[in-house]
């Protein structure tokens, strides 16, 4: 399914997205009953929809991972969703280790790869062998699932297999890069930019630093558009503005995560 790394499953990020009609594929993925029984690999705090998050996957799946090896046909990766709890301010109660509280069910969201699937989608949206559906708190197909959208959050990701937490899954995580220590730093922790609104001289290099343990994305929005590479924890992404102006962009993998660089 990819290369040794998985960056943090897009799982992470292809929340049941709404708006379009689910793909017909998405029929072939059941509900994984035992899911509860495979591996709990990674668990993640979404600061910026108040959800506590954990994901799972299949032993086979994990065991081949740290060997190297392709994920084979039959994995199944889930991502459970669950409400932080909050207090009566609305404010997640956070336990000891600082971490959210589980609070009510919301949905799952899953993944899927059998040999021989994905053979009728065109090669502008296929990711290989998967097949995604997402279910509600009751284990029911969502129908107002947007799965089109899973497809294209996963599709840049092909060389490991259009899997985004590789990392995770695989126990490993790769060296951090050092900070520059010129032109304006972003930092990307608690699924937050910051600073959310950032300042920058034109031709001076901006620079994004992931300290979550959750991989991201810069996407400048507007015609002349860009996407960074994705980062994982520890790792950096630069770009440079030729021309005086207001960028806004949003994370690539979680579009609630929203900021800007101001040019002069």
């Amino acid at each position: 399914m990819f290369a040794r790394r998985l960056t943090t499953l897009c799982l992470v990020s292809f929340t049941a997205l709404t708006g379009s009609a689910a793909f017909a594929g998405a029929d072939k993925v059941a509900f994984p009953e035992n899911w509860d029984k495979g591996v709990l690999y990674g668990t993640v705090d979404r600061h910026d929809i108040k959800q506590y998050r954990e994901l799972y996957s299949t032993k086979a799946a994990v065991d081949a991972v740290k060997a190297g090896k392709p994920i084979p046909s039959g994995t199944v990766l889930t991502l459970v969703q669950y409400k932080a709890k909050v207090d009566d301010k609305g404010n997640v109660v956070k336990g000891t280790d600082g971490k959210f509280q589980k609070g009510d069910l919301v949905a799952y969201t899953v993944m899927e790869k059998r040999a021989g699937w994905g053979t009728e989608y065109k090669d502008d949206i296929r990711n290989g062998e998967w097949e995604y559906q997402v279910f509600t708190a009751d284990k029911k197909p969502n129908e107002k699932a947007n799965i089109n959208g899973c497809f294209q959050c996963h599709k840049p990701h092909e060389k490991q297999d259009f899997v985004i937490s590789l990392a995770k899954l695989s126990g490993t995580a790769p060296g951090a890069k050092p900070v520059p220590k010129s032109g304006t730093v972003v930092a990307v922790a608690d699924f937050l930019f910051g600073p959310e609104k950032a300042e920058a001289k034109v031709g001076q290099p901006v620079t994004w630093a992931n300290m979550d343990d959750s991989p991201h994305q810069v996407t400048l929005s507007g015609p002349n558009g860009r996407r960074s590479g994705v980062m994982l924890k520890g790792q950096t992404e630069t770009m440079t503005f030729d021309a005086p102006g207001v960028y806004s962009y949003i994370c690539g993998l979680h579009p609630n995560m929203k900021g800007t660089v101001e040019v002069k």
